[in-house]
C-alpha cells in the first residue's frame, strides 16, 4: 500500500505543478491583452493628433503663401495703418 501512495502523491504534485504553470501563463495572457487594447487606443489617438498637425501644417503654408501676397499687404495697410490709394475718397463722420 505504501507503493500506491508514493505514485499517487508524485502525480499529484505533477498535476499541481502543471496547472500553476498554466494559470500563470493564462493570467500573463489576459494582462497582456490588457495591455495590448490600451496601446491600441493610444496609438489611434496618435493617429488622429497627427493627421490634425499635418492639416495644420498645410493651413500654415497656405498662410504664408498668402501673407506674401499684394492683397494680405494691402488689407493690413488698410485696416491697421488707415493707408488707402492716392484716387480714393475717404468719408469721415463728424462727432457731434
Amino acid at each position: 500500500m505504501s507503493r500506491r501512495n508514493k505514485k499517487g502523491t508524485g502525480t499529484g504534485i505533477i498535476v499541481f505543478v502543471v496547472l500553476c504553470i498554466f494559470g500563470i501563463v493564462a493570467f500573463g495572457k489576459i494582462k497582456l491583452e490588457d495591455k495590448k487594447r490600451q496601446l491600441d487606443i493610444t496609438m489611434k489617438n496618435l493617429e488622429a493628433q497627427i493627421n490634425k498637425e499635418k492639416e495644420r501644417a498645410t493651413d500654415i503654408r497656405n498662410l504664408e503663401a498668402y501673407v506674401q501676397t499684394k492683397k494680405y499687404i494691402e488689407q493690413i495697410a488698410r485696416e491697421k495703418l488707415g493707408l488707402v490709394y492716392e484716387y480714393e475718397i475717404i468719408f469721415k463722420e463728424e462727432n457731434e
